[in-house]
């Protein structure tokens, strides 16, 4: 019916190569979505309205696209407004890297880069940023994955493409050192350096911020109960606004030298207290996770 909002969702996923595509198309499988790679775009509205009329409970499908020729930024603008005007909500996820990474990436899997042809494999990804900028000037979302691992990509997509049924805010709580620097996917980062450091009392040095002895030193601090409300209260002014503007991910970073005592000990707090907090229907606010980048680093 004409004015009905959307009833299920396409998501391209498209990149550079080497950028992580098959990464996230294997996160979004694992999550329930209908996955197909390197369909052509000719095709792409067929096969949606074929297993839209085979299974009407498929209601998130994902097209991994790929740079087989330099038409397919207006072909991908073309089918979008299609398969909009026929239904679907329609969504676009770019993944990115480095060309000092691309090429590290390729060399290690000893694996050619599919437009190098007779070319270096430099030549090739140039070739391919070129075919690619229209695609990803349209994204909704571009993701840099030059400094992920496989599993930090798949945090963020399973954090930004959530089920739709959920209306929750995903909130990743994340403790890490400042002397390893600080995490490039971090939404806001707040510094705990200002609380005395376990480290220098010699029976809790070799403990870390989820002992017991450590939590208890960290939080009994001057400022450190205050600093834990002081990250509460942020996610809750800004959760309302990620919701409506579309950004289902946050990552708060929690700082201290290390990433083993104070940082570790606060974000297990925050985390806590985040999952605890219920809304109107007395169902969780926020899905939390809390990750430790540097705890058991030297």
């Amino acid at each position: 019916m004409a004015g009905s909002p959307p009833d299920y969702t396409v998501l391209f996923v498209a990149g550079m190569s080497g950028a992580g595509r098959s990464t996230a198309a294997n996160v979004l499988e694992d999550d329930g979505w209908y996955v197909a790679d390197n369909v052509p775009p000719s095709l792409i509205a067929t096969m949606v309205r074929t297993v839209r009329e085979s299974d009407p409970a498929v209601a998130r499908l994902a097209m991994v696209l790929r740079a087989s020729d330099d038409g397919i930024g207006g072909q991908l603008d073309d089918l979008r407004k299609s398969l909009e005007a026929a239904g679907a909500r329609t969504k676009l996820l770019f993944l990115d890297a480095s060309d000092h990474v691309l090429v590290r990436r390729f060399e290690q899997v000893r694996r050619r880069h599919p437009l190098q042809g007779r070319e270096t494999l430099v030549d090739g990804i140039a070739r391919e940023r070129v075919i690619l900028a229209p695609i990803k000037n349209s994204a909704d979302l571009v993701v840099e994955t030059s400094a992920l691992t496989a599993a930090k990509l798949r945090e963020v997509v399973e954090g930004v493409y959530p089920h739709d049924t959920d209306n929750r805010l995903s909130v990743a709580v994340q403790s890490f050192g400042f002397k390893y620097g600080l995490p490039i996917d971090s939404d806001y980062v707040a510094d705990a350096r200002f609380l005395p450091n376990p480290y220098w009392i010699p029976e809790l040095r070799a403990h870390n911020g989820r002992d017991d002895d450590v939590r208890d030193y960290v939080l009994g601090q001057d400022g450190a109960a205050r600093f834990v409300d002081l990250q509460l209260g942020m996610a809750e002014v800004v959760a309302p606004g990620y919701l409506r503007e579309g950004k289902r991910y946050m990552t708060i970073s929690i700082g201290c030298t290390g990433g083993k005592h104070r940082s570790v000990a606060i974000s297990e707090e925050i985390g806590r207290r985040l999952g605890e907090m219920l809304d109107e229907r007395g169902a969780p606010r926020f899905d939390v996770r809390v990750i430790h980048r540097d705890l058991g680093r030297e």
